[in-house]
């Protein structure tokens, strides 16, 4: 009978993640990221600043006038308030002629609400490889505006978001957590 005894090399394994953790990791922050970023992205198209009326109340130890009133400036989310693409940046693309008005148009009308749907994929593991592509198309196509414009901050800014997830699509086959793995 032969006896085994424990090998001094340290294991290659981690029970939870499996051989490769610290890809699991690296895919896990990626794909947090970039979920977090895209929904929050989306949800705030649904936003504006409104002013509203608030009734002056009395400090301790004041007097109240009655019917005084303040205006307030407030965030509200609604969808009464989507804006795709914001107005003025919207405006400006309308006058470029490589960017034909109908097409503008659909993409302001829907851009908030794949925003959303990506963003809400990729935290839940839905899909994950199409996702990010769709994901990595989005911003690829925001690029696209801002290079008609000429505004280099916000294209490199977008290159950023563009090289996360080809990073997060490279580190997608040590997912461990997902919905629907096969796309």
């Amino acid at each position: 009978m032969t006896e085994t005894t424990p090998s001094s090399e340290p294991s290659n394994t981690n029970s939870c993640c499996g051989p490769d953790a610290a890809s699991f990791y690296a895919y896990l922050i990626l794909r947090v990221w970039l979920g977090l970023r895209a929904l929050v992205t989306g949800i705030e198209k649904f936003s504006a600043t409104v002013t509203k009326e608030v009734a002056m109340e009395a400090e301790e130890g004041g007097f109240a006038i009655p019917g005084l009133v303040t205006e307030m400036k407030v965030k509200e989310y609604g969808f009464s308030h989507y804006h795709g693409v914001p107005e003025a940046l919207y405006e400006k693309l309308a006058e470029e002629p490589l960017m034909p008005g109908f097409a503008l148009s659909i993409y302001s009308g829907v851009l908030g609400y794949i925003l959303i749907a990506v963003g809400v994929m990729i935290l839940a593991g839905i899909c994950s490889r199409l996702a990010l592509l769709v994901s990595g198309l989005v911003w690829a196509s925001l690029s696209v505006g801002l290079i008609l414009l000429k505004q280099d901050a916000g294209i490199a800014w977008l290159g950023m978001h563009v090289a996360l997830t080809v990073g997060a699509l490279l580190l997608v086959k040590h997912n461990r957590f997902s919905v629907v793995e096969k796309y």
